[in-house]
């Protein structure tokens, strides 16, 4: 089983987000705890906030007093209306939340039957109830749950809490190609994307991009990759990498392979579903564009959008680091296209956008383009270009999450390239000597 915790500030957005569902007969409400009761049994979004209201105006200080829980079993799972109830009693008990009110609505919208909770993690004195290690106090309370119901364990490859991460490459740093290499020869091992723009959407969180180059050499087609590294604008702030410098897993041809596989993989993978739920609840419960970013980097999720010059968003990514999954927003769902969110945002001002966190992709088109459409080089364009002065601002790091991939299998990149250039030294011969 897989949970999903989202704090908001909007309760009326939640509560709509669900009720919508069983409105929609794509929903019920399953179960309740210290919530008013109707004669008839029937719900509306202003009876169940009634219930609410008290902790919210009790509420003291607690900027994102409103609790959205998601629990997904696996859809081999065969779960009871009454076994949803139990676990999610369960669930809030053990998370600490078991004394709250709060509403159990059934989803079955989608193949994947699952639940949503909604509560306030303020207490009835508008206290803030403790939250600390809740991420992984919530993964120890599915494990518990999946042992006591007979649900089927959640795979290794959504437990990714403890492990390390290749930092950021800093351009600063010296040895980009070595920094460059740590990221590129292992995320076609650890993460599925099934095209050119999701691959680059994943390379910003390492403050790299990749762009395509053709052209002819020696009267030849030729068709290739190169890297760049990113200042912390998104900028560029190297020279470009050959792919071939960081082995055929970096190179168009092996990238292209890797995206049909991972379409084919991604067609049938569940994350798709509750990704989808996580993204859409999170647009309820959030104020704005920085606030729906950060909502979702506290889920594991990055998100990633691409603007033209003009402002207007014509792509948008989503990056679920506990599946290792990337997904453009239409593909998830019509509803979560970039022209959804370009709606949804634009009223923003400009200086709430540059508050998000850095995770816009540059763009040099301004032509409004699909999200997988990247600009492609002729062969020679980046050769003999004078390089911009970059601003020397702190290199952005990913977003607040503790790890993404494993530590590479002992490696050291530095030192293999500090070993190389003393080779080079060595086998050089000195002017004017002798065998």
């Amino acid at each position: 089983m897989i949970a999903k915790i989202g704090h908001g500030a909007n309760m009326t957005g939640a509560l709509s987000y669900n009720q919508l569902k069983v409105d929609k007969e794509n929903g019920q409400v399953l179960d309740t705890q210290k919530i008013i009761e109707t004669p008839d049994g029937s719900y509306t979004v202003a009876q169940l906030y009634r219930s609410f209201e008290p902790y919210l105006i009790a509420n003291k200080r607690t900027e994102k007093p409103v609790l959205h829980i998601s629990l997904n079993p696996d859809p081999g799972d065969k779960v009871t209306d009454e076994n949803f109830r139990q676990i999610a009693k369960d669930y809030m008990e053990r998370m600490g939340y078991g004394e709250q009110p709060y509403i159990v609505f059934k989803h079955t919208d989608i193949e994947r039957t699952h639940i949503h909770i909604v509560s306030t993690n303020v207490d009835r004195y508008g206290v803030k109830i403790p939250d600390a290690f809740e991420k992984l106090r919530s993964m120890d309370a599915c494990r518990a749950l999946e042992q006591k119901y007979n649900l089927i364990p959640a795979t290794e490859k959504q437990r990714t809490g403890n492990e390390r991460v290749f930092r950021p490459v800093d351009y600063r740093a010296g040895d980009i190609k070595s920094q460059i290499a740590s990221v590129v020869r292992y995320l076609p091992k650890h993460y599925q994307y099934a095209s050119f723009g999701a691959y680059n959407a994943l390379l910003s969180l390492f403050n790299i991009t990749a762009e395509e180059v053709k052209g002819e050499l020696h009267g030849q087609p030729k068709n290739g990759l190169v890297y760049f590294a990113l200042n912390a604008q998104g900028e560029k702030a190297s020279n470009p990498f050959k792919a071939s410098r960081f082995g055929k897993h970096a190179g168009l041809e092996e990238l292209q392979k890797h995206f049909v596989q991972a379409k084919e993989q991604m067609k049938k993978d569940p994350t798709r579903a509750i990704l989808k739920n996580t993204v859409e609840a999170t647009m309820h419960i959030t104020t704005g564009e920085a606030d729906f970013k950060k909502q979702l980097v506290e889920q594991g999720i990055n998100t990633v959008v691409r603007r033209t010059d003009e402002g207007r968003i014509y792509g948008i990514t989503f990056i679920d680091h506990e599946s290792r999954t990337v997904w453009n927003g239409s593909a998830l769902d019509k509803n979560l296209a970039a022209n959804v969110f370009n709606d949804l945002w634009k009223g923003q001002a400009v200086e709430q956008r540059n508050d998000a966190d850095r995770t816009v992709l540059p763009t040099n088109t301004g032509k409004g383009m699909a999200d997988e459409k990247e600009e492609t080089h002729e062969l020679f364009d980046f050769l003999h270009k004078e390089q911009p002065d970059y601003a020397t601002d702190d290199v952005g790091l990913i977003n607040g999450l503790g790890g993404l991939l494993p530590e590479a299998q002992g490696e050291d990149y530095e030192e293999q390239a500090f070993a190389n250039r003393m080779k080079k030294k060595r086998t050089r011969k000195r002017p004017g000597r002798q065998r």
